[in-house]
């Protein structure tokens, strides 16, 4: 650490050789968390940067991995195993790339922070510089198609005081937001625009989001609406009004049929994050021709198809979890441009992790709930 310690100090504080960091020993539940203030900092190779974490945002995804979520041997909605797991889980497939994971693990897919150190091959003019990481980091595998490590998955997260990873993942941004703001982007913003960027969504197209009192559901709303499209979206009734004014053209409530709501063939796109036991009207709300996005299903991800369905109405579907390298850009140039700008709802310290995320679970909330590490 000697040498990254001489790089920071160049532009600031000396880099510590321990550091605050939430810890995932397993999965299961609330328990596997643990806080820690003795954990190395993160030791650089050729091509990474060190990042002192400002903030880093609460999802879905850190409480599925956690539980063992993705593996096939669970059929159930998240929300039953989030507090306490499911019990024995095989671990050959309960991560989203279906490889074991290793533990101890440091969560947390959103990060905002600042470079504090280069590796070789790095310009040292970034050290100093303000930046979010893309959380689908490609550089790992050798930028494979369809390929990736999960940021706080598959190799260390943000839920610490100090993060690393490839220079080329980690980009500058400027703009007037706050830490928290910033931390709200990477994963929900990336994965809505993902969806939308599959399903080709343009103007004047009728789209559906569903879960959309989610971090994704939230960011489909605005992402779609930049794109022209006019959009339906499916939230608990007594958060409706919030929805409207964040840029939803209409609102259904989430327990009412959507079938009645909108009628048979009349949405050109569906982007869902639920599933569940009403998957099925999703498919009977899109027109012929309709495209249907997914990537999640925290309401269960079993679902029943009629097959008919699919060909009948030359419907195509669309699994998104990897996206291209202009989906992140993209996001970056619309946060500097303001045509974007997330919720921020609360914010915790890092010690505080199980709160947030008993907090993230109970729905109350609307908007992002994040994590600052201490100073």
């Amino acid at each position: 650490m000697a040498e990254l310690s001489q790089r920071a100090v160049a532009s600031g504080p000396s880099i510590p050789s321990s550091m605050a960091a939430v810890v995932l020993t397993g999965h299961g539940g609330f328990d596997k968390l643990e806080y820690r203030e003795d954990v190395p900092v993160p030791t650089i190779e050729p091509g990474e940067v060190l990042i002192k974490v400002s903030a880093a945002g609460i999802n879905n995804t850190d409480i599925n991995t956690r539980i063992g979520w993705y593996s096939k041997a669970i059929r159930a909605a998240t929300s039953e195993g989030a507090a306490q797991g499911f019990g024995s889980i095989p671990d050959c497939d309960a991560s989203w790339s279906g490889v074991p994971l290793a533990f101890p693990r440091i969560q947390g897919a959103d990060c905002c922070g600042q470079i504090v150190a280069v590796g070789d091959g790095v310009d040292p003019h970034r050290v100093g510089e303000r930046v979010i990481i893309r959380n689908l980091i490609r550089t790992y595998v050798g930028r494979r198609p369809f390929e990736s490590w999960t940021f706080g998955s598959e190799c260390d997260g943000a839920f610490a005081q100090y993060t690393k990873a490839p220079a080329a993942e980690v980009h500058h941004v400027h703009c007037d937001w706050s830490d928290a703001e910033l931390a709200s982007v990477p994963c929900g913003y990336s994965t809505a625009e993902g969806m939308l960027h599959r399903a080709n969504v343009g103007i004047g197209e009728h789209v559906v989001v569903t879960g959309a009192s989610g971090n994704v559901g939230a960011a489909a709303i605005q992402l779609a609406r930049r794109r022209g499209a006019s959009v339906t979206a499916v939230v608990a009734p007594e958060k409706a009004d919030d929805f409207r004014r964040l840029g939803a053209d209409r609102i259904v409530p989430r327990d009412v049929s959507l079938v009645a709501a909108l009628g048979v063939k009349t949405v050109d796109v569906v982007i869902d994050v639920v599933a569940g036991p009403r998957w099925g009207e999703l498919l009977d709300i899109l027109k012929v021709g309709g495209r249907y996005a997914v990537a999640g299903a925290i309401a269960g991800p079993i679902v029943e198809l009629d097959v008919r369905t699919v060909y009948l109405k030359d419907l195509s579907f669309f699994g998104c979890t990897f996206w291209d390298d202009s989906v992140f850009e993209n996001l970056v140039s619309y946060v500097e441009q303001g045509e974007i700008r997330p919720l921020v709802a609360k914010t915790y310290a890092l010690a505080d992790i199980v709160s947030a995320q008993k907090d993230f679970l109970s729905k109350k909330y609307i908007g992002k709930l994040v994590l600052v590490p201490p100073i």
